[in-house]
């Protein structure tokens, strides 16, 4: 008797491609990706903006950033687990109606408290940023995944420079609540496009509901015009399968969490340290020799002139993150995900160590842009590599939790090391990030697994 010919997904999605399926999924999720990028660059500018017009002190302005990262903390765990048990079409929908909706009403914050409110809000609207990345790498083929994430990354990036190149044009004409109301303006293109979405056969896969996960194969391979692979397509995982919180800290992956909630810890703090140090590390530095105590005579952003050499510093380094894209697609798929993420940590810490002492305005601008396209590279690596290593059941939910670390990063980031700088220690800020990004690479020497051409798993 002859034997029965199957496939599995990960078949169905290999012999599919790269096509105007996986195209399209690529830019609604982009989208999503480019309005994050957005939300976050406004810490460059909002908190210096606002702190003149209400007269507020160095702890209430790095406030403002802080609760950005405490709401994405709390969203990035809570919309893992809702996207794992609910799907990832409900996790992103939901995160995308409340990040537009405070972002929005936050432009017309009336003070100070009701600013702090809405941008905890955006925060916790923010964390779903896992299950769009996930979403996406759930309908891309294994050889070339890695690749395909980085090019993903590209949105952030292009997220980066849009609002660097917004405030420089919004700000000293209109102010920081037009920038506001506009940087919310592309979220609207995800909740519109929304009815159009397909769920992840992956989701639909791991929970064994097999006849919706090959409905959504087969619109995938009409869209792509190609076959799917001959005979009956059956499902790898369990539907009975365990899944959530408890499953990280099964034994296989134990040890994956823990040096994963580590090294999202690290790339975070530093990532986010350089992108708040584009816009004070110079005027800083020439303050501090000018040894004024006055902290309304700062040049950071209270001037109001597009000339402002800020506006430029911050343009500048956002521009980094394509180069250090570049080299992360080079790498990621040749050297493997431990390798690349540790090279790229190291030599985020080298173009860190001259700034130890005080440099010239360009010396300085020329650094920063080195070690924000290291560190832009290492965290795009490493949003490729961790959802690899969890099982579909669970993988929001891990992704989440890690990401969950990454903004306890944020939230110390400019609490601990940027007032470093504001106080004129900007030697011992340099030194901290500098620290933490060759204990990152020590640390992902560690990781027990590499994943370079792995498929994705739907069981532990």
């Amino acid at each position: 008797m002859e034997e029965e010919r199957v496939f599995t997904l990960d078949d169905a999605i290999e012999s599919l491609g790269f096509g105007r399926f996986q195209c399209l999924i690529l830019v609604y999720a982009g989208m999503s990706w480019m309005a994050e990028a957005m939300e976050m660059m406004l810490l460059s500018f909002v908190g210096p903006a606002v702190e003149q017009l209400w007269d507020l002190s160095p702890r209430q302005e790095s406030a403002i950033s802080s609760v950005v990262f405490a709401g994405m903390m709390i969203g990035a765990y809570s919309w893992g687990v809702l996207s794992d048990s609910k799907g990832r079409r409900i996790g992103f929908f939901a995160t995308a109606v409340i990040t537009f909706i405070a972002g929005f009403l936050s432009s017309f914050a009336p003070n100070y408290y009701a600013l702090l409110f809405l941008r905890a809000l955006v925060g916790i609207g923010l964390g779903g940023g896992p299950v769009v990345s996930s979403w996406f790498m759930e309908f891309v083929p294994a050889p070339n995944r890695g690749t395909l994430m980085v090019i993903f990354s590209v949105f952030w990036t292009l997220g980066s420079i849009l609002e660097a190149i917004l405030a420089w044009t919004i700000m000293p004409r209109l102010g920081w609540r037009w920038l506001l109301g506009v940087s919310s303006t592309p979220l609207l293109f995800l909740l519109i496009f929304y009815p159009l979405v397909p769920e992840s056969p992956r989701y639909y896969a791991a929970k064994g509901d097999t006849a919706s996960a090959l409905a959504i194969l087969k619109k995938m391979a009409a869209a792509n015009k190609l076959e799917l692979p001959q005979g009956r397509f059956v499902c790898s995982g369990d539907k009975h399968d365990e899944e959530g919180f408890a499953v990280l800290f099964s034994p296989p992956l134990l040890r994956s969490t823990i040096l994963l909630w580590l090294v999202f810890f690290a790339n975070a703090f530093t990532y986010y340290g350089l992108v708040l140090l584009a816009s004070q590390l110079s005027s800083q530095q020439t303050r501090c020799k000018l040894a004024s105590p006055a902290r309304k005579n700062s040049p950071l952003l209270h001037s109001g002139d597009s000339k402002d050499p800020v506006f430029r510093d911050v343009l500048i380094t956002s521009c980094a993150e394509l180069p250090g894209l570049m080299i992360a697609a080079a790498m990621v798929d040749y050297y493997g995900r431990k390798v690349s993420m540790a090279v790229l940590f190291i030599f985020c810490g080298l173009f860190l160590s001259p700034l130890v002492s005080p440099q010239p305005e360009g010396v300085t601008t020329f650094l920063l842009f080195g070690a924000r396209a290291c560190i832009m590279g290492s965290f795009t690596i490493l949003y490729v590599y961790a959802p690899e290593v969890y099982p579909t059941s669970s993988r929001t939910t891990g992704l989440g939790t890690a990401n969950s670390f990454a903004r306890i990063g944020g939230i110390l980031c400019p609490l601990v090391a940027v007032a470093l700088v504001r106080t004129c220690h900007h030697s011992l800020a340099i030194m901290l990030f500098t620290l933490v990004s060759a204990m990152a690479a020590a640390l992902i020497f560690s990781f027990p697994i590499e994943t370079k051409g792995r498929a994705l798993t739907d069981v532990v």
